[in-house]
């Protein structure tokens, strides 16, 4: 199998977290795990001030974004096919994000002139899309930028972009919200894995409730050959501090 997931949403919804857990979790499963990074975090960090462009010189930019982010994820997508395991390829950020940020005719411009079709690429590139509610809706004491160097949006931009962000994906087939309104932040990344096991198909029984406990087993005395073992096992090094 192999599942094609765009995490999208405002500035501080936990989206970043989110990745390392899904990757971790999944990975335990023995999944193999793809993250595409957020190109538009990849090219901002390079100097560019969107607020510094001209129409043009912006329309040109999301052009280049788009072109971008479609042949980065092709990438991860094309490793995928040729993977022997299932695989979970996360999308920080998908296609319809660059829409949010631009005026719809020049949407349609920047479509028109890459030949590309957007209902294609809203509904039939991705399996799921989950919006993360930013924090400056309903965690406001918790917003933050510190860890985005190139990101300054104060919160009542936060909340803007985070309505663009999930209006630009209406219409997709399976396309879900995580916002804030659990006990903690803990919470909200257990939301989003269950969403994306149960979207999946996937029993993951009781591993994300409290009393969930991990069985550990101490060999008393030397371990036997590595090929005694099953094909998948992976040695590693604890550390108790």
């Amino acid at each position: 199998m192999i599942w094609k997931l765009v995490l999208t949403g405002g500035p501080c919804g936990g989206k970043t977290t989110g990745q390392a857990r899904l990757c971790t979790f999944f990975e335990n499963l023995g999944w193999k795990v793809y993250r595409a990074p957020e190109t538009a975090n990849i090219l901002l960090s390079g100097g560019v001030k969107f607020a510094d462009l001209s129409t043009e010189m912006a329309k040109e930019f999301q052009s280049n974004l788009l072109n971008t982010m479609l042949q980065i994820e092709n990438t991860f997508f094309d490793l995928a096919k040729k993977s022997n395991k299932n695989c979970l390829v996360i999308c920080d950020r998908g296609a319809m994000d660059a829409s949010a940020y631009i005026p719809r005719e020049q949407w349609e411009e920047i479509l028109s002139d890459n030949g590309l079709d957007e209902l294609d690429l809203r509904d039939n590139r991705y399996n799921q899309v989950i919006h993360m509610i930013t924090a400056a809706k309903g965690a406001e004491k918790f917003y933050s930028l510190e860890n985005h160097t190139s990101r300054t949006e104060d919160i009542d931009t936060a909340r803007m972009l985070d309505t663009k962000a999930a209006e630009a994906w209406v219409g997709h087939p399976n396309v879900d919200s995580i916002g804030n309104t659990g006990s903690n932040f803990q919470h909200k990344i257990n939301a989003l894995i269950s969403r994306v096991a149960w979207s999946m198909g996937l029993d993951i029984g009781d591993r994300l409730m409290k009393t969930a406990r991990k069985v550990k087993l101490i060999v008393d005395g030397p371990l036997p050959p590595d090929d005694v073992f099953p094909d998948r096992f992976r040695d590693f090094e604890v550390v108790h501090h």
